[in-house]
This record gives C-alpha cells, structure tokens and sequence, in this order.
C-alpha cells in the first residue's frame, strides 16, 4: 500500500550558472509530497489499526526533519561562495548551504536522502520511504524515487 502526505514551505535560492532568470535571487512557495509504502497494519486495538502510517506521525517526521529547516531559509549551493560569505554577514539569517546547486532535482534528491532514515520500520510492516516529490511550482516538479 501506498500512501502520500503533502507539505508546503517557501525557500528563496538561485542557480548561479543558469542563462536565465533563474540565476537572480529568488523565491519559490514549494510542496513536497512524501511516499511511503508499507503493509496496512491490522493489529485489533492499536492506535494505527488500518493505516500504513498514521499521517499526522508523516507531518511531524517531515517537518522536524525537512520542512522546518528549510522552510523561509534561502536554500544556497556551498559553491556559491560570495552569496555565501554574504548570507553568513547577514545576522540571523536563516541559511541553508547544500552540497549541491538548488535546482528542484538536486533538491528532491537532498530531501528524499534528509527522510530516508527518517521513515523507519517502527510499525513493523515494512514502511519504506518510496518517492519524495518537490513542486517548485505548481506545474513545475522532480521525483526522487528509491
């Protein structure tokens, strides 16, 4: 079974070798939707009883793991240096440096990488993390899938 929960943030980025506008600073109002896969637990009297997952537990794994943090953080890549050192002048800002160039592929991968370990078999019916999909708009998004 199948079940997906999703999630909005707002993150500003730039993709600094882009041709386009793209590569201005920016900001985007994203979704990201969560997939897991897991059996339906049938277990008389538990709290879960007919759910793979309760999804209010997805909410609260999602944002302590992902969405609080990048939720209003400008997403920078750790190549960016000079819009780093800058961000890191500014007091108090929220940043968050990544590893690799903000696109909304390289985000979705960062973020299923982020929930991966964060989904684990605590229910004992092989809850596995499955796709994480990032709208960067609403006609516009990736799929990182396992």
């Amino acid at each position: 079974m199948l079940i997906t929960r999703r999630l909005e943030f707002d993150a500003g980025h730039r993709i600094p070798n882009h041709v386009s506008q793209c590569r201005h600073l920016h900001g985007h109002r994203y979704a990201v939707e969560i997939t897991l896969s897991g059996k339906i637990i049938d277990t008389e009297g538990a709290s879960e009883q007919g759910m793979v997952m309760d999804f209010s537990e997805v909410k609260h794994i999602a944002r302590r793991v992902l969405v609080d943090q990048w939720d209003h953080a400008f997403l920078v890549y750790a190549g960016d240096r000079e819009l780093v050192q800058f961000l890191a002048s500014l007091p108090g800002h929220k940043t968050v440096v990544l590893p690799v160039v903000p696109t909304a592929e390289n985000l979705a991968a960062e973020a299923f990488r982020l929930l991966d370990a964060a989904y684990l078999d605590t229910y004992g019916n092989q809850l596995r993390l499955e796709r994480v999909r990032l709208y960067e708009t609403p006609n516009n998004w990736a799929d990182a899938v396992r």
